[in-house]
């Protein structure tokens, strides 16, 4: 056979397939149950797994749900009027502010709220792309601290608060943002600090990372609330609060710095070359090259770092200050309602959950936004 009749005859056949018309897909390798079969139903052991996992939340799920939902009592002045053999949330109804604002003056928290629904389209332009009026909201971005803290605290013909009166999850949301937003900025310039070729800047961001990282952060508030007002001078006042957020953020930097260390040090020397050859000076070449890479490459430690801090802020319970955990301590030890500490504890564990588990899927759509795990 001739190599003109061979192509002829593979055109014949290909013309032949166009005409035939196309078949839908197995219904076993689409939608629903193609998804289960490839991810829980791919093997005999995947299979197997799958439905020990399902005999274990069938036995684990229907108590829990009885237990929070179906049995539970929701109503009462304290502990004595819970009946039921499920949880007793009563104490909802009689503590619920505490838990949310602390000892914050109750005719006064309209401006707690205010200062959290702005908080949304702050961090909108900073965490989305393609928002509507970033320009605009960008500016509001920066804005917002000053704005929070005049309606938090005071000023501007608002009453002034007291930071002592902070407490519960607003304590928590101001410590642990505050740390956020402060220690990535700040990391970012110790780890390009300790790759300087200076070595006395050099040398002293080596020393301050491996302090910091040295010891706990309960010691680094502990110093911040009890031995540092020591040296201070007899007239001069620093808030409780403020000491606790600069403490927060060094710790909370040093170890930003190691991750963003690493991201630095993945990136190829060529992209140090290539920038210099372009005419880069050392903070253009950082800003528009390195930095960027970096950073995308750091995400998951980054995101990582801020989980741990957010669930740090906890500790600030054993300096004094009352957060949603000291609430909660505080609220168990009272005769009225001891012996509650199960739903209490649960309570408290599924603030931190939303909070932690949005950062952890924001991370996970950042990522895919940067193109960092997957080329598409």
């Amino acid at each position: 056979m001739t190599v003109d009749s061979q192509n002829t005859g593979r055109a014949f056949y290909r013309k032949q397939a166009d005409l035939l018309p196309e078949k839908a897909a197995p219904v076993t390798s689409v939608g629903a149950l193609g998804w289960l079969r490839t991810n829980m139903f791919s093997g005999w052991f995947n299979t197997g797994l799958t439905l020990i996992a399902v005999y274990i939340l069938w036995r684990i799920i229907p108590p829990i749900v009885d237990w929070v939902f179906l049995t539970s009592d929701v109503e009462g002045v304290d502990r004595f009027a819970c009946t039921n053999s499920g949880a007793c949330w009563a104490w909802l109804d009689q503590r619920i502010r505490q838990y949310l604002y602390g000892f914050y003056p109750a005719d006064q928290i309209w401006r707690v709220n205010i200062a959290v629904i702005l908080l949304f389209p702050a961090l909108a332009p900073m965490l989305f792309s393609g928002m509507p009026y970033k320009r605009i909201l960008s500016w509001f971005s920066l804005a917002y601290p000053v704005i929070a803290t005049i309606l938090i605290i005071g000023g501007l013909g608002l009453e002034p608060v007291s930071t002592n009166r902070f407490g519960g999850f607003m304590l928590n949301l101001i410590v642990g943002l505050s740390g956020i937003v402060l220690s990535l900025p700040v990391g970012i310039v110790l780890a390009l600090a300790r790759r300087s070729q200076l070595p006395i800047v050099r040398t002293l961001s080596v020393l301050f990372i491996e302090a910091v990282r040295g010891v706990p952060l309960l010691t680094l508030l502990f110093v911040s609330n009890i031995i540092l007002p020591i040296f201070l001078p007899p007239d001069v006042t620093f808030d409780s609060l403020v000491r606790v957020i600069i403490m927060v953020t060094a710790f909370s930097a040093a170890y930003m710095a190691e991750v963003i260390r690493g991201g630095l040090q993945a990136i190829p020397r060529g992209q140090y070359e290539a920038a210099q050859a372009m005419g880069l000076n050392y903070s253009k070449m950082m800003a528009l090259i390195i930095l960027p890479q970096a950073l995308k490459i750091s995400i998951p430690g980054i995101v990582n770092t801020f989980i741990g801090l957010f669930k740090d802020t906890t500790l600030v319970i054993l300096i004094g200050l009352f957060d949603i955990l000291g609430i909660g301590k505080a609220m168990v030890a009272n005769p009225d309602w001891q012996g509650l500490g199960t739903e209490t504890y649960a309570f408290v564990a599924c603030f931190f959950f939303v909070v932690c588990f949005s950062m952890s899927r924001y991370s996970v759509y950042l990522e895919k936004r940067l193109d960092t795990e997957e080329r598409r």
